[in-house]
């Protein structure tokens, strides 16, 4: 057993001192890389990345986050890729027939992997484009949801009941993006036709302002919401259409506050809102 581990000792100690130490010094050089790689690559997108006069700073701020998640993932596949055939080249591994081999399958894999090579060019487009970021709400056809997640390959939206979809790049043929620029409220209210039009609209348009003055609200909406026309004449009610803007992804909360005080507004003035009624008649 002695001579055993002395015979292991003479071998693994010249060893450690020879190749174990440029293996260590591979992984620390390799390491030191992927952070200055990281911290140039976050430099070179916030500086070239032109910002939108249309775009929020938190929107500038999500697409650039996208950027430089797309680009780190991706210089960390190579360097790491080049960190292991360097490791094993050093345990003696010959790596020339690694990377024979590697382009045999990477010719392969061309020929069958037309699905593949089309979700990754769809992905750059998506990128380049800037047609949605993380932290976008977008809908892919008959899903949609929070975008978690691009890669070159793939984009993963989670919906409102916490399913995460995984949707290749390839499959996405149209895309509505909820979180590009700006929003609108766009809001159709039916009154009664025995409402007088000009009392509603003076009515709406006070409601609107004041919600753009709110301390709690004013700094996500653009423009106030306000009355645009009379939108249809319905079997029961006069639709008017309300409009206004807001930043991305506050449309939905400003709404749904825009209801709530039109509704106590609305029942304040006498203002009927008016709703489907049947009458039956006993003989």
């Amino acid at each position: 057993m002695k001579e055993y581990f002395a015979e292991w000792t003479e071998l693994m100690v010249p060893w450690l001192l020879s190749s174990g130490l440029r293996i260590l010094a591979i992984i620390v050089i390799a390491l030191f890389i992927n952070k200055i790689i990281t911290r140039l690559i976050d430099k070179m997108v916030r500086m070239a990345v032109v910002p939108n006069n249309h775009s929020s700073e938190e929107a500038e701020r999500k697409r650039e986050d996208t950027l430089i998640h797309i680009f780190s993932i991706t210089a960390k596949i190579a360097l790491f890729s080049m960190l292991i055939l360097m490791v094993l080249e050093e345990f003696g591994v010959a790596i020339g027939p690694i990377l024979a081999a590697a382009g045999i399958v990477g010719l392969a894999f061309g020929f069958g992997g037309q699905y593949l090579i089309r979700d990754i060019i769809s992905g750059l487009f998506i990128i380049l484009e800037n047609q949605y970021r993380i932290g976008d709400i977008v809908k892919f056809e008959n899903l949609g949801g929070v975008v978690e997640k691009i890669s070159l390959r793939m984009t993963t939206l989670r919906d409102l009941d916490g399913t995460v979809h995984h949707i290749p790049h390839g499959e996405i043929k149209e895309v509505s993006n909820y979180a590009k620029d700006f929003a609108r409220v766009n809001l159709d209210i039916g009154v009664s036709y025995d409402a007088n039009l000009e009392h509603v609209i003076r009515v709406v348009n006070e409601v609107g302002n004041a919600l753009a003055k709110d301390d709690q609200f004013k700094e996500f909406i653009i423009k106030a919401p306000q009355f645009l026309r009379v939108n249809n004449f319905a079997d029961s009610s006069v639709m008017l259409k309300i409009l206004g803007e807001t930043l991305p992804l506050k449309q939905w909360e400003i709404t749904g506050e825009l209801r709530k005080r039109l509704k106590i507004a609305f029942d304040r003035e006498g203002i009927e809102i008016p709703f489907p009624q049947r009458v039956i008649h006993q003989s």
